[in-house]
């Protein structure tokens, strides 16, 4: 209580604690996302990361990316402060160069020639380097904001400045009226006349805060002014669970205040008075007084140009320091849970395997009602929104026979997992009672970010149970109360064997850029959805490999020996059937001898009928006195009852034409003559190339694989659908009798053999029998 607090602080701040404790927004912001709506904003920028690395002079590159920062917020109509190291740098920089250009000149002046390399510099007494720095850092703050016209003023204090009623309420007002003229108010410690501080005299619990450094100043400062973000930048990443650069150090991503006794801390900054653990406190006061904070890296030359945008933009970067402790796991605690219940997944036997997910695809069946009545709720909110087309609406649904369907391909997939992990695909004897065994085991981790579709959740997850991968879930927002039952009825099935955790689902607070950071847990990231959202998870996983494809332009070319009858079935079913799909028709080629024909007049009326929007290619357009609306691009993805059409010369000018404007997704010849079709076969590059069949074939269902993870059109590892097979890697198994390398060398006694064995030959047995 506010009592029990006044009996343990000092008389003088009293005042300053109730005025702080009876701020109007009291409680800070409870989770990241909420930093968007920071209005009033601290910045301290600590000593390592406003001075160069010889701690002498100013990291001018660091500021002026750090001065582009807060310009842009100010500009954005936020109240930015900043509270600054540098001067007792700035002024070293200065006196040293003064010192030195005297002493040369009176040694010049005694022996007839300079001594430079002779010269001891004395020591630089702080608070006169403090005094010939001050004015020289803020005419280079002023310099910088002045490039974005915006404007800064100076401000320095000492403790006595919080102290004193008066004068704090004096630099309250002026730092209000500051603001509401829309300057950039910078503050810092008069350090030329400030005592010596005596270490930790002032720091002795949260509720007692001096200004012994500008962490301690800039809590003080943000509390005082009841800013809404507090954003401390120094030479460290954040707040570490144990000394940054030990083995098992972790950053951690949010502290809470009942959590400082499960840190240990290491050393101060190499700059500047205030180590972490000083940090730490002057953070936990300032969230007391309901400002939020984040500790971050203000000198990592990859990140410092928006460290400070990101923070207030909610991304994952620094610690994050909060008061509201949710009542389950973290991400990075799902993703720990995940492998390692994973590993323990990739141990089972297959038939154990096999087990779960057929106890998986009856549940699906068994308890229907209870997530079609979950589906329901997901689609009243969806309509009620507003928000979504009529294509996502439909992916959005389910009903008694997706669910069936969805069983029965759950069963081809458990059946697969029979001889899945563990599949021996080469043995090879090295030499005598040396034999080596590539076998199949599973990727790892694997993150699967799928939009409103939750029949994506059990195929997904059965896929990944197959293969014995652990597997983190993110599943759009529209579809959550339907993910939420298919996820535990999932984690149910898993439970029988007591891998339960092997299967995650991650809050939809959690931004997917964020996941995508964790490049040390997450082995393999599978985006299903829009092409933007594959597009903004290959931009933002930048360690771990993404699997997917970003468009599917799909083509299906009509040949000049095409059946009329299969024309129209193939490209009504390619383009009308899901318009959504990222298998559906596109782009329509059609050779240059059917424009003006029975079978082009037929395929327009049936594209009419279907109420088909055509968009007309450059060069169809030329043949037309009246066309269809001229494409914008030939790379457009419509996923609409909407698609271009162009003319072509030949099979292969068609080729060429994908190759040019395809996404090497699926490609369609529809023709009778065979060997044009073997010819398109071979030379089309694409994933996925088909003759005589609608591109909405190109699915793992489709295609006997089960389900799939998802479509890559990737030329490493799996491509085209990916089912079972594309979510194992292999290793190699080396068993040996004590040999080593130097067994074979010129005087060696043994030979290499390298002899292909059948890969199903067992092992047991042959060592003594050669």
């Amino acid at each position: 209580s506010i009592m029990q607090l006044l009996q343990i602080c000092p008389l003088h701040i009293h005042d300053a604690l109730l005025h702080a404790l009876g701020r109007a927004h009291s409680s800070s912001f409870a989770h990241r996302s909420e930093l968007r709506q920071a209005k009033r904003i601290v910045v301290k920028l600590g000593s390592a990361v406003v001075t160069r690395g010889d701690e002498c002079g100013l990291a001018l590159g660091r500021l002026a990316s750090i001065v582009e920062q807060v310009a842009m917020l100010q500009n954005q109509g936020r109240e930015m402060m900043i509270v600054t190291s540098g001067a007792v740098a700035f002024g070293k920089q200065r006196l040293r160069h003064e010192i030195l250009l005297s002493q040369s000149v009176r040694q010049a002046l005694h022996s007839g020639h300079s001594q430079l390399n002779d010269m001891s510099l004395p020591v630089l007494e702080a608070r006169a380097c403090a005094a010939a720095g001050q004015s020289g850092l803020m005419a280079l703050y002023e310099a910088m904001f002045t490039q974005y016209s915006t404007c800064t003023a100076q401000v320095l204090v000492t403790n006595l400045d919080f102290h004193d009623d008066q004068k704090r309420q004096n630099l309250n007002s002026t730092l209000r009226e500051l603001l509401h003229m829309n300057i950039v108010p910078i503050i810092n410690t008069n350090d030329a006349v400030v005592p010596p501080p005596e270490p930790n005299s002032d720091l002795q619990g949260v509720n007692v805060i001096s200004i012994k450094d500008n962490d301690s100043l800039a809590a003080r400062l943000a509390v005082e002014m009841k800013a809404d973000l507090l954003i401390a930048l120094s030479d460290v990443e954040g707040l570490y669970n144990s000394p940054p650069g030990t083995d098992d150090a972790k950053l951690i991503d949010i502290f809470y205040p009942g959590d400082q006794q499960s840190i240990t801390y290491g050393t101060k900054s190499r700059v500047g008075i205030g180590g972490m653990e000083a940090k730490v406190k002057a953070a936990l006061w300032a969230l007391h007084g309901g400002t939020s904070v984040v500790i971050a890296n203000g000198t990592n030359p990859k990140v410092t140009g928006h460290v400070i945008t990101d923070i207030v933009e909610g991304k994952k970067v620094g610690t994050f320091f909060s008061e509201f402790k949710p009542a389950g796991p973290s991400v990075e605690e799902q993703t720990e849970m995940a492998r390692r219940s994973g590993r323990a997944l990739a141990s089972l036997h297959p038939d154990q395997r096999s087990e779960i997910i057929c106890h998986l695809a009856d549940l699906l069946t068994e308890r229907k009602e209870e997530i079609l009545a979950a589906n329901k709720m997901d689609m009243d909110l969806a309509v009620s929104a507003g928000h979504l087309p009529p294509a996502m609406l439909k992916r959005l649904s389910l009903s008694p026979a997706k669910l069936n369907s969805l069983a029965v391909g759950l069963r081809q997939i458990a059946t697969a997992a029979q001889d899945s992990v563990g599949r021996v695909l080469r043995r090879t004897r090295v030499a005598h009672n040396l034999e080596l065994e590539q076998i199949t085991v599973p990727i790892g981790l694997l993150l699967v970010i799928f939009e409103a579709r939750p029949d994506c959740l059990p195929q997904v997850s059965t896929l990944a149970i197959a293969s014995g991968n652990a597997l983190l879930l993110k599943g759009g927002k529209e579809a959550a109360n339907t993910n939420h039952v298919l996820h535990q009825l999932t984690q149910e099935a898993l439970s029988m064997h007591g891998v339960k955790e092997a299967v995650q689902m991650v809050s939809t607070r959690e931004e997917v850029e964020d996941l995508c950071r964790l490049d040390k847990m997450i082995d393999l990231i599978v985006p299903r959805g829009s092409s933007q959202l594959v597009r903004d998870i290959q931009r933002a996983a930048k360690g771990i490999p993404v699997l997917g494809h970003s468009e599917g332009i799909c083509h299906v070319y009509v040949d000049s020996e095409a059946s009329i009858d299969k024309v129209i079935k193939i490209v009504r079913d390619s383009k009308c059937d899901y318009p959504a799909a990222c298998n559906a028709m596109e782009t329509l080629l059609i050779h240059r001898d059917i424009l003006r024909t029975p079978m082009f007049d037929q395929i327009i009326d049936m594209l009419r009928t279907e109420r088909v929007k055509i968009h007309a290619g450059p060069r169809f357009a030329s043949y037309l006195t009246f066309s269809p609306s001229e494409a914008k691009s030939m790379r457009t993805e419509y996923g609409e009852l909407e698609c271009c059409m162009e003319v072509v010369d030949s099979m292969q000018e068609a080729v060429e034409h994908i190759h040019k404007y395809g996404s090497f997704h699926t490609d369609v010849i529809i023709t009778e003559n065979e060997d044009t079709a073997e010819k398109f076969l071979q030379q089309l590059d694409s994933a996925c190339v088909f003759w005589n069949a609608s591109s909405r074939f190109a699915d793992g269902y489709r295609f006997g694989l089960g389900a799939e993870v998802g479509i890559s059109t990737a030329r490493i590892h799996a491509r085209g659908p990916v089912g079972l097979e594309g979510l194992l890697t292999t290793k190699w198994v080396l068993r040996g009798d004590g040999h080593t390398v130097a067994d074979f060398s010129e005087h060696g006694t043994m030979k290499y053999l390298h002899e292909n064995l059948p890969a199903g030959q067992p092992l047991a047995g042959q060592r003594d029998s050669n």
